[in-house]
């Protein structure tokens, strides 16, 4: 009989009994933990040197959880970042989903909670706390409403893309981070604006974010 290969984990976090914490946890599912990072370089370097399934990280650990929660996904795209953290606020949970996050789960969770977790990830699912998942819909269905008020107001439609470029920009995002984060050149996030100027008939970039119903 072939035994089922383990799902390979590595642990991010610069609080050590928390990474023990986890690592048992894991241990007693079908985890391995290949390995631990007390801060965003070390976790970075290990994610690209181990290669593992699943990157936890923790939002607040030395050096920025999210910007290592960026530099993986960019780096490791195979690997599904999940946050470990005990912050609530909805601005770490947004920034680590738009920094490639997959799944944000909160460390006061039941334990045994963490492995099934972890496996929906894997499987295509959302792992969110209960207590966040109405700001995402929230989030979600406020962004569906702008974009039908734009479309009633306007013959003409955004691209899936124009829409992205312009809510990084809106989030507070240089044109060279929104090029960054989508993989393209600062010239290419500059012809999306300017085309979206063009469509909304306004001046400038933030008229067309005041327009698309930015802050």
């Amino acid at each position: 009989m072939v035994t089922p290969a383990r799902i390979r984990v590595l642990v991010a976090d610069s609080h050590a009994p928390t990474r023990a914490g986890v690592r048992a946890s894991l241990d007693a599912s079908a985890f391995e933990v290949v390995g631990e990072a007390p801060d965003r370089a070390r976790a970075v370097e290990l994610a690209g040197e181990l290669g593992p399934d699943i990157c936890l990280l923790d939002v607040h650990m030395r050096g920025g959880g999210i910007e290592a929660a960026e530099d993986i996904s960019r780096a490791v795209p195979d690997c599904a970042v999940v946050m470990l953290t005990y912050s609530t606020n909805e601005n770490d949970l947004f920034d680590s989903l738009r920094a490639g996050a997959r799944g944000y789960l909160l460390k006061d969770m039941d334990p045994d909670r963490l492995g099934p977790a972890l496996h929906g990830v894997l499987a295509g699912e959302a792992a969110l706390p209960r207590a966040l998942v109405s700001r995402v819909l929230e989030e979600f269905q406020g962004r569906s409403r702008r974009k039908l008020f734009v479309q009633a107001q306007r013959p003409t439609q955004l691209t899936a893309r124009e829409w992205e470029v312009m809510e990084l920009l809106r989030d507070g995002l240089s044109t060279e981070e929104v090029a960054s984060r989508l993989f393209v050149a600062p010239g290419t996030v500059r012809v999306h604006v300017s085309s979206v100027l063009k469509k909304l008939e306004v001046p400038d970039r933030a008229t067309a974010i005041r327009v698309l119903g930015g802050r």
